[in-house]
């Protein structure tokens, strides 16, 4: 578990999930950035070099690909900021072990961490981060066989959906759906396997995980997401951030205004589509 969420996610699966995204249409990820607003760009001119550090083992947003090169969501998101803020020749991109990703920060063998690492009160006060430009919604999954008679997550009071035991996803779906009847299971194993043999009405849960899950072999086509999105910080965190050393305020700055300028461009949007195989934030 990389801190955010327990992604169990295959790398394999990365070509086709390219493939499919070449063949979606555009789609609206969640307003992270006022169209407003404006974040200055602090002048990095007496930097020698950004070092972003992340890992192997998290695809899709970190992985090594067939070719051997690293590669992810990450990984290509780092090139687009680096050209963004017109650094491309001092930008490198490190891979350590997730362990190793604060100590590697705190000793100066990078200037920032793009691995996925949750954001909490612990954290910010050892470093900085940089906005979220990505927020992982929850989403319900449904049987294709016996779908609710309706197509919003009010045609599933009084059924039984299935959650994590003891997880955020369980006490999300109590505090928004009240009428629904949480069934607990002890993994996300158990949970899905019970969508698939129609043992509850829906699941409820990472909505990219189900994503990967209804779209994928183990699924056998047998269920699709439902509703949503639903996003929660009180729940599901603040998203996917960039972690820096808190002194490092102008290179924070310099991160946020690239992320800023990725939004509005759609160059964000675009490095969305290469690693995602279904609308995470729709139907």
């Amino acid at each position: 578990m990389h801190g955010l969420f327990a992604l169990c996610l295959l790398a394999a699966a990365m070509k086709p999930l390219s493939l499919a995204a070449e063949e979606r249409s555009p789609v609206d990820l969640p307003i992270l950035f006022d169209t407003r607003e404006r974040i200055a760009r602090p002048d990095l001119s007496g930097l020698v070099r950004l070092r972003f550090l992340t890992t192997v083992d998290f695809p899709p947003f970190n992985f090594i690909d067939q070719t051997g090169k690293l590669a992810g969501f990450h990984v290509d998101l780092v090139r687009e900021i680096c050209r963004e803020l017109a650094l491309t020749e001092k930008c490198q991109i490190q891979a350590v072990t997730f362990p190793e990703l604060e100590k590697a920060l705190t000793d100066g063998n990078g200037e920032a961490v793009a691995a996925g690492i949750a954001v909490s009160t612990p954290l910010r006060e050892r470093f900085a981060f940089s906005r979220p430009f990505m927020r992982l919604p929850a989403r319900f999954a449904v049987g294709k066989k016996t779908p609710p008679p309706g197509e919003t997550a009010a045609s599933l009071a009084g059924r039984k959906v299935g959650v994590v035991a003891v997880s955020a996803h369980e006490a999300m779906l109590k505090a928004f759906f009240p009428k629904i009847e949480a069934q607990p299971f002890p993994d996300r194993a158990a949970l899905l396997a019970a969508l698939k043999d129609g043992k509850v009405d829906a699941v409820f849960g990472d909505g990219m995980q189900l994503a990967f899950w209804t779209s994928g072999a183990d699924a056998s086509g047998c269920c699709r997401l439902f509703d949503g999105p639903y996003l929660s910080e009180k729940f599901l965190g603040e998203g996917l951030t960039i972690m820096l050393r808190k002194e490092d305020t102008a290179l924070t700055g310099a991160i946020d205004h690239a992320l800023l300028a990725l939004s509005r461009s759609g160059r964000l949007q675009e490095i969305y589509l290469r690693y995602f195989p279904v609308n995470l934030y729709g139907g």
